[in-house]
């Protein structure tokens, strides 16, 4: 998706309705989430939320730019409302180098911009687009320290919390936060966590004839409540869209939806110990081709037991657990064998790049014949450690002296073998940054043109390699080599389905 997309800049259409409009000013500030204790008494009061003056969480980040490389004032001249606008727009399908930069972007502690208000609006659009990509631990961590001052921070922690299984916490955060308003719906739901059933009956019922919860909400909620009464009937309409709130109900009636078609953040709930195999390796692989979770993580579950089946996700369970096996004995002959099967199904799964990561560069040491060599050399090339691997291999093809040549940064005598090598060569070689780009720099928006070159770079490597070459020009121009090289050699080796 281009960053000259419309997006809108309204939050993300399926969050819960759980916290009401704030009704009332109150003096002191709103405690931060991780204080809040937890207790065996999720009730709910009736609260009210306030502002917090102008306190702003556009400056909260995990990363420090000690880590991140990025300077503090990075968001730059900016204003916060097109910067939130860029965010919301950009692609969450991108090679795994532009996606890495998006994540840590989100992630840093940097000043918050020229004009922050106290409204939040760029770390909402931070939020938002780490829940759209399905990085909910990080969603998390960013919220927690941010704290729950106002709804729509409320909103979304208490979202994530129903996805990852810590909804306890989130209905004791109702419970003590007096600078909270639950809804109808929040209330109900936190009553029956703990047990307060006749409570929770009661509110539903208040509820219904003050006219606050619809004709399908009631349906389900009344199921919810009571699930004996309506045994043998068939499941209560879905309402839309799917919330988490809607989502962990239907899971509590014993209707649970299956994720697949829902947004990637509810796959993380699929990754909960009580989900069966299958689909916690689904949402996995979902997860993880979009860069949600760690690469570790995947491996665990593929190598976890044996496949008591065949086909789709058990094939690449039994390749990868072969290669492994072969991999971790170090027995070349056997790692030459299992590495073309387990590749081809990694890359099916657009998983090409997690495979890399945590084989590549300890491949690419091992003795092996010369088409597993090749092949090693291709999959290191792919991982963090790109440039080690290209000082270890001898190149024999154009192909293979231009990869190398582009590890090491330096094009400048090497012939191009297709167009993407011209385009990337292009771009290393150049001297000018493409105009669109320098303006911004000159106006000092340099997020917004960082944000803009990972928007514009063709996805997955397909679409304008003019593109592709003015976004790398950029992101050198910058600094940023490394995710350069990184998405250059992507751009080389991976094809629409790796």
């Amino acid at each position: 998706m281009s960053a000259n997309a419309e997006e809108p800049l309204s939050a993300i259409d399926w969050l819960s309705d759980t916290v009401a409009a704030p009704v009332v000013a109150r003096p002191n500030p709103v405690p931060r989430l991780d204080e809040a204790a937890v207790s065996s008494n999720a009730s709910v009061e009736d609260v009210t939320v306030s502002k917090l003056g102008t306190t702003t969480s556009d400056s909260v980040g995990l990363l420090p730019v000690s880590v991140t490389g990025l300077p503090r004032g990075f968001w730059g001249q900016t204003p916060s409302t097109e910067l939130a606008r860029i965010i919301r727009a950009a692609p969450t399908e991108s090679l795994p180098a532009l996606q890495e930069l998006l994540q840590m972007i989100l992630l840093a502690e940097l000043d918050a911009p020229i004009d922050t208000d106290g409204t939040n609006a760029l770390f909402l659009a931070r939020i938002d687009k780490l829940l759209d990509i399905g990085s909910l631990d990080q969603a998390q961590a960013l919220l927690e320290r941010a704290g729950a001052g106002t709804p729509d921070l409320f909103r979304r922690w208490f979202d994530v919390a129903l996805l990852t299984g810590t909804e306890h916490k989130a209905c004791e955060t109702l419970r003590l936060n007096a600078d909270i308003s639950p809804t109808f719906q929040a209330r109900i739901f936190c009553l029956a966590r703990n047990g307060d059933w006749s409570a929770a009956a009661v509110t539903l019922e208040t509820a219904k004839v003050l006219g606050y919860i619809s004709k399908e909400e009631n349906a389900l909620m009344a199921r919810f409540l009571d699930p004996e009464l309506f045994e043998g009937k068939p499941a209560p309409p879905r309402p839309k869209p799917v919330t988490p709130l809607v989502f962990r109900m239907f899971e509590a009636i014993g209707e649970a939806l299956p994720t697949a078609a829902l947004p990637r953040a509810f796959a993380v709930a699929d990754l909960r110990n009580n989900i069966g195999w299958k689909p916690q390796l689904e949402a996995a692989e979902r997860l993880a081709a979009h860069g949600a979770i760690e690469e570790n993580k995947l491996l665990g579950l593929y190598t976890e037991r044996k496949p008591a089946a065949s086909g789709g996700v058990w094939e690449r369970v039994k390749a990868v657990q072969k290669f492994d096996q072969a991999y971790t004995a170090k027995n070349a002959e056997m790692v030459a064998k299992t590495l073309p099967i387990a590749w081809a199904e990694m890359k099916r799964a657009a998983l090409a790049p997690i495979f890399a990561e945590i084989y590549g560069s300890a491949l690419a040491d091992m003795e092996l014949e010369k088409g597993a060599a090749r092949l090693a050399f291709q999959v290191g090339l792919l991982s963090k450690d790109y440039e080690k691997v290209a000082n270890r291999f001898k190149p024999v093809t154009i192909t293979e002296q231009f990869l190398v040549a582009l590890a090491k940064g330096d094009l400048a005598k090497i012939q191009a073998p297709n167009a993407k090598a011209r385009s990337i060569k292009q771009a290393f070689l150049a001297r000018e940054t493409p105009a669109e780009y320098a303006r911004l720099i000159k106006d000092k928006k340099l997020a917004e043109a960082v944000l803009k070159a990972i928007s514009n770079f063709p996805e997955n490597g397909s679409g304008s390699l003019d593109n592709a070459r003015k976004s790398l020009i950029l992101l050198r121009s910058v600094g940023l080599e490394d995710v350069a090289r990184r998405a250059s050699l992507q751009l080389m080796l991976l094809d629409d389905q790796g």
